[in-house]
């Protein structure tokens, strides 16, 4: 088979059929993603390759490092043609990485190109693919209305003023772009700068916060104000998490330290870790918002360029806390007690996670359709066998049908193609199925599974376009 031939991935005619007849062509929904609200704004073409691929990109960034790029040609100042090319040729040795193939797949989708990426002809892409960035169907509001995508929800600050949310509200009727609430700089209490922060949050709420009351005083004022721009989502990070109750008088202890930077210990960072979570699911239950967790993660685990360049450049790894779920158990057992658990997706980065992700929802789901979900696969997990693999255990345990389905948790205005890569990967899981007689013969109600996962249920789960 060709490289990129029409079928790939795509393993039987079932499977074929699904993709072609019923899935091929939907919108996206893409309900979780870094891309800033500003750039989406400001619409501002790349000025090269480089800029649109690299830039950001820490997923590449680690391929280029396994193959002896120096930093200078992947976070550093050098010359923009040779970060290309070091990329280029480094792809001749990235066979069976799931990047080898979303690069190509972009290269074909948006730019025409039907080359494969090496050293020997990195100057003629690089040279079409320039031309073609200057065109207006490249500017990011052009890529993502392009892309047949309905609605972009951003990964905001709680005290992001969503200016640019709003002025897109005014200005684009192509898509929506929607923010989404992500509070790490309030869960991340052992963090440096979380007095400072602290500060910077009075300034917007208008009162000093100096409490945990008063932290949950402000992050209330900012649910409400995210909901009123049209903010569905909350997404959290506990890389570790352990489940530790404690009362108003602890919690403010403990906070009073974390603004004076004091050392927390381990178990006054879990009380108000837990604490601050169970009314975090509060706010998203009154809100109907959906609560996504991302779990069991070593971020920035190579210390020393983590001071050199901060985080999210490429050094985190699959975490490996073995009783990530039981905490988690906890804490959505004692939720239940109060009727307080939302509707919420759950992301692990280490596979042991997930068949006992999937049987402990299966234990809480007490309101509406499949309010608890298995995420897709994730981060090191977005793979072909990775995605494969969270079907079958969706699959296995609870009811696929009702998965809303892809994210791109992606940067780049050129990762949808990730959605074509996801819905191939879904057809073949279907088409295996029906090849293997494990369910009807009709690719009518097949395809209509693969319809509802890949776009239907998103609009229903997350009501955005309420």
């Amino acid at each position: 088979m060709k490289l990129l031939d029409e079928n790939f991935l795509l393993e039987n005619n079932a499977a074929k059929d699904i993709f072609h007849n019923y899935i091929e062509n939907l919108p996206i929904i893409d309900f979780h993603c870094h891309l800033d609200p500003q750039e989406i704004y400001e619409d501002k073409k790349y000025a090269n390759i480089t800029q649109a691929w690299l830039g950001g990109d820490h997923y590449k960034w680690r391929l280029m490092r396994a193959n002896g790029v120096p930093e200078e040609l992947i976070t550093g100042d050098g010359d923009d043609f040779e970060k290309f090319d070091a990329f280029a040729t480094m792809l001749e040795s990235a066979f069976g990485n799931p990047i080898y193939e979303w690069t190509h797949l972009e290269l074909k989708r948006f730019f025409g190109i039907d080359l494969e990426i090496n050293h020997a002809n990195s100057k003629e892409i690089w040279d079409q693919a320039n031309a073609k960035l200057q065109e207006d169907a490249f500017s990011p509001r052009s890529l993502i209305s392009n892309s047949k995508v309905e609605l972009v929800a951003t990964t905001d600050d709680p005290a992001s003023d969503l200016k640019y949310h709003k002025l897109l509200a005014k200005e684009e009727d192509r898509f929506k772009v929607l923010p989404a609430l992500r509070p790490d700089n309030l869960t991340n209490i052992n963090a440096e700068g979380f007095g400072s922060y602290l500060e910077k949050l009075s300034q917007v709420v208008g009162f000093e916060i100096n409490s945990f009351e008063g932290i949950i005083e402000a992050l209330k004022m900012r649910y409400d104000f995210f909901n009123s721009i049209g903010g569905k989502i909350s997404d959290h990070s506990l890389s570790t998490y352990h489940f530790k109750m404690a009362d108003s008088d602890k919690l403010n202890q403990i906070v009073t330290k974390a603004i004076k930077n004091d050392e927390l210990s381990e178990n006054e960072v879990d009380q108000y870790l837990t604490m601050l979570l169970l009314e975090l699911m509060t706010m998203n239950k009154n809100h109907d918002w959906t609560m996504q967790l991302h779990v069991n993660v070593n971020r920035s685990i190579n210390v020393p360029m983590f001071e050199k360049l901060g985080p999210d450049t490429g050094f985190d790894s699959m975490g490996t806390q073995p009783d990530m779920v039981q905490e988690l158990t906890k804490l959505y057992k004692q939720a239940s007690k109060d009727d307080r658990i939302p509707k919420t997706i759950f992301y692990s980065l280490n596979q042991n996670d997930w068949m006992q992700l999937a049987t402990m929802m299966g234990s809480f789901q007490t309101h509406g359709v499949q309010q608890l979900q298995l995420g897709a696969g994730w981060w090191f997990n977005d793979t072909a066998d990775g995605m494969t693999r969270q079907l079958e255990v969706f699959a296995s345990q609870s009811l696929l049908s009702n998965f809303v389905g892809m994210l791109t948790d992606s940067r780049s205005f050129l990762s949808y193609t990730r959605h074509e890569y996801f819905r191939r990967v879904l057809a073949n899981y279907l088409g295996k199925l029906s090849e293997q007689g494990r369910v009807p013969e009709d690719m009518d109600r097949l395809g209509e599974m693969a319809q509802n996962i890949s776009y239907q249920n998103a609009q229903s789960y997350f009501g955005f376009f309420e």
